[in-house]
């Protein structure tokens, strides 16, 4: 049952309810702990990206309406916030998926740094990317910044990683949710 968020406290909601829900990764951390990690990590590399971050806290807040393999997720999530957050951070939402299909398909060494679930989420999100497949990936806007995003997401799986709280995002998500979806 995926939904549309309409309001910052509507998300804000949901990202809490993810502090209670483990992650679809691993019994050792929450979804909400994975998104703070995620978040963190791209505040290192990115830190002036404030939609980056905000993107990697909730790139994955579709999980638990999404059913195995998650092949959806991703596209669920941005359509998700859309509405709310706008164009770029539902883009690299929707763009973590593809990512590691590029990242796979690019890079010799990635896929054996994936976790078990990530590899067999991989075979249910598509597997390696086809030379057209390559070549839209590559046209996209912020096809650089969903590779970052992904990167964050495979380090992000850490348990007891110390990161900033969700109160740290709360004013970002709501700036971002009050300049509507440009």
């Amino acid at each position: 049952m995926s939904r549309v968020f309409v309001s910052a406290d509507e998300l804000l909601a949901h990202l809490r309810y993810l502090g209670e829900m483990l992650s679809s990764e691993s019994d050792a951390f929450t979804e909400l702990e994975h998104g703070l990690q995620t978040a963190a990590l791209l505040a290192t590399v990115a830190p002036h990206d404030s939609e980056l971050h905000i993107a990697g806290l909730i790139h994955d807040l579709a999980h638990p309406w999404d059913g195995p393999g998650q092949p959806k997720h991703a596209v669920m999530g941005a359509d998700a916030v859309r509405p709310l957050l706008g164009n770029r951070v539902a883009d690299l939402i929707a763009g973590h998926v593809p990512a590691k299909r590029w990242l796979v398909t690019r890079d010799a060494n990635y896929r054996a740094q994936l976790t078990e679930d990530s590899i067999m989420t991989l075979a249910a999100q598509g597997g390696d990317m086809s030379d057209a497949e390559l070549a839209w990936f590559e046209s996209l806007d912020s096809w650089q910044a969903m590779v970052e995003l992904r990167r964050a997401d495979d380090g992000a799986k850490v348990p007891g990683a110390i990161t900033p709280g969700l109160d740290v995002y709360e004013t970002p998500i709501r700036m971002r949710a009050s300049l509507g979806t440009t």
